[in-house]
């Protein structure tokens, strides 16, 4: 996948660089609203101080009107990418096929070659797409969320050596098993689309042999099997969101406990309180949103591997690189 993304996100560096600066914008600005608000609790709501909360609530109210236009741009800029990158793919397989002998078509086979210039493009694309809109900015935000929340409470920050090493553990629990589910899944759609594809090429001997029943048994069992190995992998991914959901939950609670023990012996501010809580849903967060990509990312690997195996394939059968040009024919006298 990543020769794919070197190859075909070229054309797109400046977009590229323009996205990854907003998103940048973006993430540092989530990290900076916690702090300001804590600095409205310390020195605003605690001292009753009415001009600097509305001072500093106008100055957060500028920092989230900026990320939104970022957030905006980013995405408008994201789309414009992936979907490039989609149709340059789709192009360069389609040109690729062409030049294929009947060995090679043979050796892929119709339907595959179909499923590959359609299904795992969109797969590959829709990586590209959440890439630039979800993958970048979570990692700028987990380490940025670990560093400030260092810096409002060492001891406190202690949690997070049992946090994220266990939502770590899950997720690649979740995608060693993902994976070869997802290879599966893309076979038993090429087979989906051999017998569609052979029922409407010869319907009409179905019909005069009298072999709809049989021809439907073929669907059926196709279609079932793609049905189980679906269902497995939705079962796989449909304990993930509950355990995170959970690890998140219990994160709070604790943050909460020994948080509040911290503010009665006079060690962290309320204000700092709850920023440190921000900072940990903000990384929580992110790891969750992260987890979605790691959804999509084990089907999309696949995905790109087959597409590489028909753009790297070579054609048995082409053209000389010097062609003889056919002799001119002597004009008659």
């Amino acid at each position: 996948m990543i020769g794919l993304f070197r190859r075909y996100l070229r054309p797109y560096v400046g977009m590229l660089a323009i996205t990854l600066v907003l998103l940048f914008i973006g993430a540092m600005g989530n990290l900076y609203l916690p702090d300001l608000n804590a600095d409205i609790i310390n020195n605003g709501v605690a001292k009753g101080d009415t001009d600097y909360i509305i001072r500093v609530g106008g100055l957060m109210l500028v920092v989230t009107a900026v990320l939104g236009v970022a957030a905006v741009i980013a995405v408008y800029f994201s789309a414009r990418i992936a979907n490039g990158f989609g149709r340059d793919v789709r192009s360069a397989i389609f040109e690729q096929v062409e030049t294929f002998s009947q060995v090679e078509v043979n050796t892929f086979g119709t339907a595959s070659l179909i499923t590959r210039n359609t299904n795992d493009v969109t797969q590959v694309q829709l990586v590209v797409f959440m890439g630039l809109t979800i993958l970048i900015s979570a990692p700028i935000l987990i380490v940025g969320g670990i560093i400030m929340a260092l810096r409002t409470d060492v001891p406190l920050s202690g949690l997070l050596i049992v946090i994220l090493p266990l939502m770590a553990a899950v997720i690649g629990i979740v995608m060693s098993r993902a994976i070869p589910l997802f290879r599966a899944v893309q076979v038993k759609i090429d087979r989906i689309n051999q017998v569609m594809r052979e029922t409407l090429s010869g319907v009409r001997v179905i019909r005069a042999f009298v072999r709809t029943r049989h021809e439907e048994a073929r669907f059926a069992t196709a279609n079932q099997d793609l049905f189980e190995t679906s269902l497995n992998v939705n079962r796989l991914f449909a304990l993930t969101i509950p355990v995170m959901t959970a690890i998140l939950n219990l994160s709070t609670v604790a943050v909460m406990w020994f948080g509040a023990m911290r503010v009665e012996s006079g060690d962290l501010s309320i204000g700092g309180l709850t920023a440190f809580l921000q900072y940990l849903l903000q990384i929580m967060f992110a790891v969750l949103t992260a987890i979605f990509m790691f959804i999509l990312i084990p089907r999309a690997t696949v995905s790109a591997g087959r597409i590489r195996e028909v753009l790297d394939t070579e054609p048995s059968i082409r053209d000389p690189r010097d062609p003889v040009s056919r002799a001119t024919r002597p004009s008659a006298a």
